[in-house]
């Protein structure tokens, strides 16, 4: 199967014709398909075709989306079937719905009236609470996940994303090559520091998105991954009352305990937790009054608004965690314990924060090497890359991949399948590392950015259709990560630019190994296209982008038609 997930529609794959792409990220391309023998529409997820080559992970695969399949509950996408094609192709066909998912929910609307929040929160904890019976626990629950069918009496909610390796018996939020099954921004602290996981993860990750839903924005807001993953660590939200005034200081103690540091603080199900967001905001003292200034209802809908009738106890003042290192975290955690209107800091929180230590000093030296990086990023780099100054040449893109630009002579452009192309002075090495954004195998990169820093540079040119120009920095970030080797973080704003004679966005940022620590620093074009977007990225070691260079590329775009 190639790597082009354009080149599939219009064809067969297991029984089923491939219509369009309707999804994508660094693990499969879901499909709008219709299965051949049934003559019905189904979302059909094919897997990237090099996860089907290990025999461990295939097998898991199918048992694991069959037992997802086996589970009957109205709020778990069906799922029809999970198998292998005649070429080794890993594929689920699962019902098709036709709707939005929450994600779109949001951008389109902004916060959501409170009786739809709490709608669809008590159908995803449902599903999550059923999956748990089976053992089996999501992971990555977030709005793109959470597809919204609706109906006259309200919306009819999926929860998706079931069935590649996320059994109970597996460690946290890893694959068998390490890799995280997560996204950063609903990321539980147990995921983090990769311990062992159970369902109130999921929990984690539903707070997250019931946050988001009720203040139009995350609970942890950071400008780059490495900050982000620390707030989850060791910070506190914003209260939801603060951001939303008709909501009662009830609701922040709810959801400081969903999104507590320790599992051990958490509800102990997702549909308690919601249970309780729900009395919370319905109690006695609060009656459903008209919609809050600036919120619009739906034409023949009604939107529920609470008012404050009566004082209520007094909300519970989260505190900010600024210390610089896991040792302050603990001192400060161990004196909030005895402040018992803060339910998530207890000593027991507080002794986990120092039996995790290690992982925390791995996130602030890498935040050290963030700072560093800024720095360097904005004083003059005295090092050339190879090639900088010598003589060029074109290349002409191809129909797979419509990206033409001009590269250092003595650099080698290579295409992979037709996914992408990758020039560099060693090409081949960078190839085999882009090719595998899930399992990608830094060990080749590494050596060269330990032993050869000037030889560890190109360009890779992508199209991708997911990939967003307007998104914003956070937002195209999570794109990246999905279609970029190890941790993407992007440093930088977004910086309206214009490509080839299109109009596009300019961003910095890093790639690294997560494992082993290498390097590469990027600057990257999303640039807007009539067909699909483009993506264009100079790389290099950690340190050493040369602006010059950047811009000679970046000038010599073009995209032929």
């Amino acid at each position: 199967m190639t790597l082009n997930e354009r080149a599939l529609i219009g064809q067969e794959v297991a029984g089923y014709h491939v219509e369009d792409v309707i999804g994508k990220g660094g693990m499969a391309v879901v499909y709008l398909a219709v299965d051949s023998r049934l003559g019905r529409r189904v979302a059909l997820k094919v897997l990237n075709p090099l996860l089907g080559e290990d025999d461990r992970f295939r097998q898991r695969f199918i048992l694991e989306s069959r037992t997802v399949a086996g589970i009957d509950h109205p709020n778990i996408i069906p799922i029809y079937e999970a198998d292998a094609a005649d070429d080794g192709t890993l594929y689920i066909a699962m019902r098709y719905v036709d709707g939005p998912d929450l994600r779109r929910l949001f951008y389109d609307r902004g916060p959501l009236p409170v009786g739809q929040v709490n709608r669809i929160a008590a159908q995803v904890a449902a599903a999550l609470d059923t999956s748990h019976a089976h053992d089996l626990i999501h992971r990555d629950v977030k709005p793109a996940n959470i597809l919204i069918a609706g109906h006259a009496e309200g919306e009819h909610v999926y929860l998706t994303d079931f069935g590649i390796t996320k059994h109970r018996t597996s460690i946290s939020g890893l694959t068998q090559t390490d890799q995280f099954i997560g996204t950063p921004r609903y990321m539980s602290p147990e995921q983090i520091n990769k311990e062992t996981i159970d369902g109130r993860c999921d929990q984690y990750g539903l707070a997250c998105v019931v946050y988001e839903a009720l203040s139009g924005r995350l609970p942890f807001q950071r400008d780059n991954e490495i900050a982000l993953l620390w707030a989850h660590l060791a910070e506190s939200p914003t209260p939801l009352s603060t951001l939303r005034p008709e909501l009662p200081m009830e609701v922040d103690g709810v959801m400081m305990r969903a999104l507590a540091k320790s599992p051990e603080q958490r509800y102990g199900s997702c549909t308690e937790f919601i249970a309780q967001l729900r009395d919370a905001i319905s109690g006695q003292a609060y009656r459903l009054q008209q919609p809050p200034p600036g919120h619009h209802a739906t034409q023949g809908q009604e939107v529920p608004h609470l008012q404050r009738l009566s004082p209520l106890h007094e909300a519970p003042q989260p505190h900010q965690v600024h210390q610089p290192h896991a040792q302050q975290a603990h001192q400060g955690q161990a004196q909030q314990s005895h402040q018992a209107r803060q339910p998530w800091e207890t000593t027991g929180s507080a002794t986990r924060a120092s039996a995790s230590g290690r992982g925390r000093r791995g996130v602030l030296i890498g935040a050290g090497a963030a700072i560093a990086l800024i720095v360097t990023l904005v004083t003059v780099l005295a090092v050339v890359l190879r090639g900088g100054d010598g003589a060029w040449e074109p290349h002409r893109g191809s129909a797979a991949v419509p990206v033409a630009f001009e590269h250092p002579a003595d650099w080698t452009v290579m295409q992979h399948a037709d996914a992408f192309t990758v020039a560099a002075p060693r090409a081949e090495e960078f190839r085999a590392l882009f090719s595998t954004p899930v399992v990608a195998d830094w060990a080749a990169v590494n050596e060269i950015i330990k032993s050869e820093p000037e030889e560890a540079t190109g360009v890779f040119t992508q199209t991708l259709d997911t990939l967003d120009p307007r998104g914003g920095s956070q937002q195209l970030q999570e794109t990246l990560q999905s279609s970029l080797p190890g941790t993407v973080s992007v440093f930088s704003q977004v910086v309206q630019v214009s490509v080839g004679g299109q109009p596009g966005v300019r961003l910095e940022g890093a790639i690294a190994d997560p494992q082993r620590g290498g390097q590469l620093d990027f600057i990257g074009y999303a640039v807007e296209r009539p067909d699909e977007p483009a993506l264009v990225i100079y790389f290099c070691a950690q340190g050493r982008c040369d602006d010059s260079l950047a811009n000679r590329l970046v000038r010599s775009v073009s995209f032929p038609s």
